[in-house]
């Protein structure tokens, strides 16, 4: 099943493991998938003698890790192929305390404080690119805490189960049978709602010294990373905290316009920023939210979840931006139920189906290319007087016979019935009429809002909810910057990101020169 040259390289990569491993295989003979799986894993097995593999008589299709002769409390149900394939090899080289993506220790300590046994389940899609990150993420809390089971459910095996919990967005995460998460999620995030969810045990933080640094960077996308290098290339001790390395960049699939770099991928971009900021001897702490900012004279205290306290004199934020919503009425009711952000993740879903896109950016445009050639129609709504995205995009969404385009459309609310959703409530803004249109699903893409909630009442923000900055990066505060996505500098692109990030790095070791921050 795997090819030549994946069975070499799989060789290599479990060529050191130094637990016994198995794969405990439930399934049913009749399944129309049994030979896929089979044949999958014995191709694993054969690329490490720690590996075997056990088959048992099931319902349907499914498969348990076991480390030693004991469960793991990973479980697979479903073949994970596609996204899915790092997964599976993550999950043993994680359980064998291997792996670039382990937390360091307080995440750890916070993982092993969460209280009671907690049941997760994961559906995905193979075809989702934001899906791995959630299903890694929680089998390594698995991993972590033996009270927590995992099991990741490829929905296209168990439509019957997905249609039954209604699930039209993927990944979703439900805990002990609840819904805790839809769409995609850092492992800070998740492990925040598992503690918000379920408490957790004092881990001792507060009585921990506040760790400090010549300059912190809060944000790990190309902003962050570029001020944590340009910072250390000054001699200075800097650290970085992030939700992730990448940020919103790795969960773009296609970069072509950074210049030098033909083309690319968001996770390939990803991975050469970590490598280039592991070139320097910068701390890098991820998976961790920061929850407030508190000036002590001219030091600035971060304060994490989790009870983490971190002090330095020069603050580079870097947070970036998330996915708008419409904030109309029916939005949030129905995210996940037919409300979708995207259209990789959710689009197979939708097949032979009739939704809306609601932008006509890039990225609304993009998507409408995209969905045309899955879904029956596909239907967009554009505020403006016209079309934003680039003339190319135009260009090809105009031949494509099953897409239409509606400007000076305004989307007032989004209708649902038997939580799905059913239509639009559309106005036309130049004659004021309101129609419903029936479709069954929508994916909003009108834009980025900055990640600038915590900083409110620290430093000046605009209305958009940007960082008002200088020319240089400064805010009006003295010690803190900000570059990026976050900020009020126009053109929110990978490029300009940078060269921000650069500029607020430098500036700062500029105001260090000069006493500003000292």
């Amino acid at each position: 099943m795997l090819d030549n040259s994946l069975k070499e390289q799989l060789k290599a990569i479990f060529a050191n493991l130094k637990s016994e491993y198995q794969f405990d295989i439930y399934a049913s003979e009749n399944h129309e998938s049994y030979s896929e799986l089979v044949d999958l894993l014995e191709d694993v097995v054969a690329s490490s003698p720690k590996f075997s593999l056990k088959i048992n008589k099931g319902d349907s299709i499914s498969f348990k890790l076991m480390k030693d002769g004991k469960i793991t409390g990973i479980v697979f149900r479903g073949i994970p192929n596609g996204h899915e394939f790092t997964s599976l090899l993550l999950a043993v080289l994680n359980s064998d305390g291997k792996g670039k993506n382990l937390p360091d220790e307080f995440i750890r300590k916070r993982v092993e404080a969460l209280k009671g046994k907690i049941k997760l389940t994961t559906y995905v899609s193979l075809t989702c690119t934001n899906c791995p990150d959630v299903v890694q993420a929680l089998n390594l809390m698995t991993i972590i805490n033996p009270n927590i089971t995992h099991e990741m459910v490829d929905g296209s095996i168990y439509k019957q189960e997905v249609e039954s919990l209604r699930i039209q967005a993927v990944p979703a995460v439900y805990a002990d049978g609840e819904l805790l998460h839809v769409g995609r999620g850092e492992f800070g995030t998740l492990l925040s709602k598992l503690e918000d969810k379920y408490g957790s045990e004092d881990v001792g933080a507060a009585e921990q010294e506040a760790v400090k640094y010549d300059v912190l960077v809060i944000g790990g996308g190309p902003a962050g990373v570029s001020a944590a290098i340009y910072s250390a290339r000054k001699g200075l001790n800097v650290g970085v905290l992030a939700e992730k390395v990448g940020g919103q960049v790795k969960e773009t699939l296609g970069i072509e316009n950074l210049i030098s770099v033909p083309k690319t991928t968001g996770e390939n971009l990803t991975a050469d920023l970590r490598k280039h900021m592991k070139e320097y001897p910068i701390s890098i702490l991820e998976h961790r939210l920061v929850e407030n900012v508190e000036l002590n004279g001219n030091e600035k205290v971060i304060h994490v979840k989790g009870g983490e306290r971190f002090v330095t004199k020069a603050l580079i934020i870097a947070t970036g931006a998330n996915w708008k919503k419409l904030n109309v009425p029916g939005e949030s009711d129905h995210i996940g139920k037919g409300v979708a952000f995207c259209v990789h993740c959710d689009g197979p879903f939708y097949k032979d189906k009739h939704v809306a896109v609601i932008g006509g950016g890039n990225s609304g445009i993009e998507a409408a290319i995209d969905l045309a050639a899955i879904c029956s129609k596909v239907t967009v709504f554009e505020f403006l007087d016209e079309l934003k995205a680039d003339k190319v995009l135009q260009e090809k969404v105009a031949t494509l016979p099953n897409v239409e385009v509606f400007l000076s459309s305004q989307t007032t609310e989004i209708l649902g019935e038997d939580d799905k959703v059913k239509g639009l409530k559309v106005k036309d803004r130049k004659t004021a009429k309101e129609k419903v249109v029936d479709i069954d699903g929508v994916f909003v893409q009108i834009g980025l809002a900055p990640n600038s909630t915590v900083f409110r009442g620290l430093v000046n923000i605009n209305k958009y909810g940007e960082i008002e900055i200088d020319n240089h990066g400064r805010t009006n505060v003295p010690g803190i910057y900000a570059a990026g996505d976050v900020t009020t500098v126009p053109y929110k692109q990978i490029i300009t990101s940078m060269g921000d990030g650069a500029k607020a790095a430098l500036t700062a070791f500029d105001d260090r020169i000069r006493g500003v921050i000292s």
